[in-house]
């Protein structure tokens, strides 16, 4: 190769390599802007931190899910160890395993006062602390002990703030377990208004077809059966509506068959608000209502329609009798009594429905003695906390 040759050769090849370099500092001077300042990549990294921390908070301090929890809230307070104790012990320690001693010494004086302790450095482990007390429910229930060479007033403060969300993440936490006992527990009451009463009716009308038409009795059972197994479910407090409407459809064809020509129903159902998600056992409940406390109170019984509609931001569900309607002041009675009532499936919406959406949720209820029997139930499109799912076949 000549010289000239040669020289030209270099020259693309600098010439190359300053581009590639020129391309790479502004990759990196561009990601640098898109990470955002050194204060908004520390505040997203405490975020982050923080959020990582949280979903191993939510169970509690006696679930193995707090060692990672501690590994987060390490990495958060820049402590050279941390540990979390309960009111038994030392439950998680991470970065030094041997100060585990230390830590209980610590936090067992945090619980025996409540209030924040320091440790100093000693030759043995090099290490002083801060424990800062957990309180949720108005008492001690952990504590957080965070190590270093030399505990400074930062880190005294940053501690006692990280204690401090500690409780909070626990305290929600039991609240959502109360609320979950409390869903569960609301639903045990609606299962049970499935009284021997409406068991033998079914039952009745079932045999009642056996030698007269077979295979109305045949289709009757498979109600009874799907309607059974819906209600008995263990999947979920959620589901669709279209799956809600499911059952009843099986609920009204057993009533059907007690009530013969007494009972008609109507659905005035917009397709798009079939997936819409509810409450589990929220529509059934009130047809239910309908028929026990508006049609069948009458010698003619009469007609239910069931509607369904896009509102929006919500779908409206209504229940609609022509029954024998009630006194709107007897109506609010039944629904903030607290004595029982037969009215347990309304009050029982009612009240799930406004401890999921809120006050502003509850059912809204037209009645008047002779006229019937609105019940209007607005539903939130958007809930992506609330999940459905399917039950198993089988």
């Amino acid at each position: 190769m000549t010289d000239a040759v040669l020289l030209v050769a270099t020259g693309l090849g600098i010439g190359v390599a300053l581009t590639l370099l020129v391309q790479t500092a502004w990759r990196l001077a561009r990601g640098s802007r898109d990470l955002g300042s050194d204060a908004e990549r520390a505040t997203f990294r405490t975020l982050s931190l923080a959020s990582r921390a949280a979903v191993h908070l939510r169970g509690g301090l006696d679930t193995s899910d707090v060692h990672r929890a501690a590994r987060s809230l390490r990495a958060l307070l820049g402590s050279d160890a941390i540990a979390i104790a309960d009111r038994r012990g030392v439950v998680s320690i991470d970065g030094r395993p041997d100060l585990s001693a230390a830590a209980w010494q610590v936090a067992s004086s945090v619980i025996e006062t409540g209030q924040r302790q320091l440790l100093t450095a000693n030759a043995d482990s090099g290490a002083a602390a801060v424990g800062a007390p957990v309180f949720a429910n108005g008492r001690v229930v952990g504590v957080i002990v965070a190590f270093a060479a030399r505990v400074r007033p930062p880190l005294v403060r940053a501690t006692t703030e990280v204690a401090k969300w500690c409780a909070a993440q626990i305290e929600l936490g039991e609240l959502e377990t109360s609320r979950a006992a409390l869903a569960e527990a609301e639903l045990r009451a609606l299962r049970a208004q499935i009284s021997p009463h409406f068991v033998y009716n079914a039952l009745s009308a079932i045999a009642s077809y056996i030698s007269t038409d077979p295979e109305r009795a045949r289709d009757l059972l498979l109600d009874f059966a799907d309607f059974i197994r819906y209600t008995f479910r263990r999947q979920g407090e959620f589901t669709t509506l279209a799956e809600e409407l499911k059952s009843v459809h099986s609920y009204v064809e057993l009533e059907r068959a007690r009530f013969e020509e007494r009972l008609s129903v109507t659905l005035r159902i917009a397709p798009e608000t079939l997936a819409t998600v509810i409450p589990f056992l929220s529509v059934q409940p009130l047809v239910e209502n309908a028929i026990r406390h508006g049609l069948e109170p009458r010698e003619r019984g009469g007609t239910i329609v069931i509607g369904a509609r896009d509102d929006g931001t919500h779908t409206e569900i209504t229940v609609d009798d022509d029954g024998v309607g009630m006194q709107p002041a007897e109506l609010r009675a039944l629904l903030t009594a607290g004595e029982r009532t037969d009215h347990v499936g309304l009050r029982n919406v009612d009240s799930r429905v406004r401890g999921i959406y809120g006050d502003d949720h509850a059912l809204v209820v037209e009645t008047n003695p002779g006229a019937g029997t609105m019940v209007r139930m607005r539903i939130p499109k958007s809930q992506p906390f609330n999940e459905t799912e399917r039950p198993m076949d089988g």
